[in-house]
């Protein structure tokens, strides 16, 4: 399938999953919809690759790298996420996850010593402003609220996200890992997803959450969306994506994704921003499309370096 339909499929079905999570909340807790969700991706995937004639097992030291994979992409990364989106409008949970491209370059600096550039701090700046003018009506309401006794449920909400972008970021550096020890993308999905989803199974459980199952044809409509075009079909497409074309351009899929995100809000959930919270938003996703762009032109200048160099060594 060419690159470019592999793009447009991930940015399309991604943007959508952040307001089909909402056809899942009410009815069921938020861990149990997680657990139902990448249980039938997971059991879909093993299945395709069993289909396929693959070789299911896995040696222990892929294992050990995948549970902790499972453990930050879709355990603790989609739990908040869930959880956060019942206090929140799914459009500015997607807006928050544009950030993921900001706390990477962290990450790195954090576990191998890689130098942050100018260019990215200040690209973070405008987008911590853009996150301010987004965010901090809704904040401040929030505050008085809880400072007069009330739930503050919008902060707790906030925070969430931000945990769970964070998670997905440490999620996304264990891919590497990954990958050394298999290059089957299903298969290593398929085990992954099961890691989190046990793990997520054992929280529910040990905390005493309902298993029940909703009426709704509408929770069973997203949950099918959500596990085979959300989990399965968008996954595969952004890590085929990797592959072929690296993660300076994949990456993008981050900048388009909460766009189409906030336009379904709009449509969907009656989400009407004030011209200070679209300030925000356009500041901060310009910050992140502003930020790739410059990684872009960085790593062209070094690779067109190194062709040079070996050019002149022959």
């Amino acid at each position: 399938m060419p690159s470019p339909f592999l793009f447009i499929i991930a940015c399309l079905i991604w943007g959508s999953t952040f307001w089909a999570i909402t056809l899942q909340l009410g009815d069921v807790a938020p861990a149990v919809s997680v657990v139902y969700r990448f249980g039938l991706a997971s059991a879909t995937l093993f299945a395709w690759c069993a289909l396929r004639g693959d070789k299911l097992r896995l040696p222990w030291r892929a294992q050990k790298w995948m549970m902790l994979q499972g453990l930050a992409s879709f355990a603790l990364s989609y739990v908040c996420t869930y959880t956060s989106e019942q206090y929140l409008v799914s459009a500015l949970v997607s807006v928050l996850f544009a950030l993921m491209v900001f706390w990477t370059p962290l990450l790195n600096r954090i576990a191998f010593g890689t130098r942050i550039t100018l260019s990215t701090c200040f690209a973070a700046a405008v987008a911590i402003c853009g996150i301010v003018l987004l965010f901090y009506q809704s904040i401040g309401l929030a505050l008085k609220d809880l400072l007069g006794g009330g739930t503050g449920h919008f902060l707790l909400g906030f925070l969430l996200a931000l945990v769970a972008t964070m998670a997905s970021t440490v999620g996304n550096a264990l891919v590497m890992k990954v990958r050394e020890h298999s290059p089957n993308v299903m298969l290593t999905m398929a085990w992954t997803m099961l890691w989190g989803t046990s793990m997520v199974a054992v929280w529910a459980i040990a905390t005493g959450q309902s298993w029940n199952l909703p009426a709704r044809s509408s929770y069973w409509m997203g949950l099918a969306y959500l596990a085979i075009f959300g989990s399965v079909i968008a996954f595969s497409a952004y890590f085929t994506l990797i592959a072929r074309i690296g993660t300076q351009k994949t990456v993008y899929i981050g900048v388009v994704t909460p766009v189409i995100s906030v336009l379904l809000s709009v449509q969907f959930e009656h989400y009407r921003p004030a011209p200070i919270e679209w300030l925000g938003m356009v500041l901060c996703l310009s910050s992140v499309a502003w930020a790739l762009t410059s990684g872009a032109r960085k790593t062209q200048a070094i690779d067109s370096i190194s062709n040079q160099q070996s050019a002149k060594a022959t």
